[in-house]
């Protein structure tokens, strides 16, 4: 039987038309929060770094942890091996637009109604007004905007161009709307063929590939064509004959593959360079100081040596992204205007005690060297310091963080 993948918006009946579906025919309900937790078992991340892959914010560590690219490419993997259980399902969420287009089996449905209407539904079900309503859900439209923007590249999330079927459930009603979808079932365009089921594992083994790859720090787009592999960069690469030679070796020994193409995409001239990522290296490091050049100096310093660093000039905009982002760890000045540093010291080891800090200064005491050491500081450094020895404490850091 044919899958049904079924995108809508806040607030447009989907819940109910899913329930009813489910009720009136023998399909398996599979959710974001369902592959969220696939996803987390497959790849070993956590489910919360998963689920952040659905929202705008990207983290300000993303550059160079690379998170929210890693948690798709986990999520399309976690999406591909449902399909292939053998069970017909109806996928329901965010997830669905990770979807291969190739796949012609599976009814893609969006349901949308008018703003209205949506008002109203969200009135009756939640009791907040009108205002926080419309408030609600224009934030909800424009966080799948950007979600739809980002995995398809397209600027309208409800385009009939990305869907089989767009319902005006505020028109056609919960009942209609099922007895529509149900009718489209039995479309032939819709049909499980030996082609569609050949997709299936093209976007498998696709989607092993692209997990395998962004296991060894390489961010590439990946599609799959009866074991034809071809991946795709879209950012200016230095040293190419490398960079392919890289990522050869890993995609071409996976069970499968029968041959590789490496090839660059229409942003391939822009101006990011293309940057493999090194696991075992520290990636979400938050440099706070005052002093912006020196601190922009140091964090293009680490940069060279493939130690990425967000940098922020202020305690309280520290304590802001401990909270939002969660560095893993901390190179902090002391003597800051507003909250100096033995207080945000003070504040991250005693709500978030896995970031490791160190204490970075210029005008440090014995006395502050004891404190930031007895409130848990990594380690206390002078400035100036020799730049081997900061990168030699962050990696050290880091480990005792991989380690904990």
């Amino acid at each position: 039987m044919s899958d049904i993948f079924i995108f809508s918006g806040l607030f447009c009946q989907a819940d109910a038309i899913v329930k009813r579906l489910i009720d009136d025919i023998n399909f398996k309900l599979v959710t974001d929060k369902d592959l969220v937790a696939d996803a987390a078992a497959l790849s070993g991340m956590s489910e919360k770094a998963i689920e952040k892959a659905f929202s705008p914010k990207t983290s300000i560590f993303n550059k160079f942890s690379h998170e929210k690219e890693r948690s798709v490419s986990w999520l399309r993997l976690a999406l591909a091996k449902k399909l292939t259980e053998g069970k017909a399902l109806l996928v329901s969420g965010m997830v669905t637009q990770l979807l291969s287009h190739e796949i012609s089996h599976i009814l893609k449905v969006c349901i949308i109604d008018d703003l209205s209407k949506r008002i109203e539904i969200a009135g009756h079900e939640t009791g907040i007004s009108k205002e926080e309503a419309e408030k609600e859900i224009r934030k909800s439209d424009e966080e799948r905007a950007i979600w739809v923007r980002e995995v398809k590249g397209s600027n309208d999330p409800w385009t009939a161009s990305l869907y089989d079927m767009v319902i005006p459930a505020d028109k056609t009603g919960a009942d209609e709307s099922v007895a529509l979808i149900r009718e489209q079932l039995n479309n032939a365009a819709v049909e499980v063929t030996e082609a569609s089921k050949q997709a299936v594992q093209d976007f498998l083994l696709a989607s092993n590939v692209e997990t395998e790859l962004v296991t060894k720090g390489h961010n590439v787009s990946v599609k799959a064509d009866k074991g034809k592999v071809t991946l795709s960069i879209n950012k200016k690469v230095l040293l190419v004959d490398r960079l392919e030679k890289d990522l050869r070796e890993i995609a071409e020994p996976f069970e499968g593959v029968k041959s590789v193409e490496v090839t660059f995409g229409k942003d391939f001239y822009e101006a990011d360079i293309y940057r493999r990522m090194d696991f075992e290296l520290p990636s979400r490091v938050l440099l706070v100081d005052d002093e912006r050049e020196f601190v922009k100096t140091l964090s293009e310093r680490l940069l060279l040596r493939d130690l990425g660093s967000a940098v922020v000039y202020d305690g309280e905009s520290a304590l802001n992204v401990v909270h939002d982002d969660a560095p893993e760890v901390m190179i902090l000045d002391l003597k800051m205007p507003g909250i100096d540093g033995i207080e945000v010291l003070r504040r991250v080891k005693c709500d978030r005690p896995g970031i490791e800090v160190i204490i970075l200064t210029g005008h440090g005491s014995d006395a502050d060297r004891k404190t930031c050491m007895d409130l848990g500081a990594f380690a206390y450094l002078n400035k100036p310091v020799d730049i081997d020895v900061l990168s030699k404490t962050l990696k050290d850091a880091y480990a005792k963080v991989r380690n904990s």
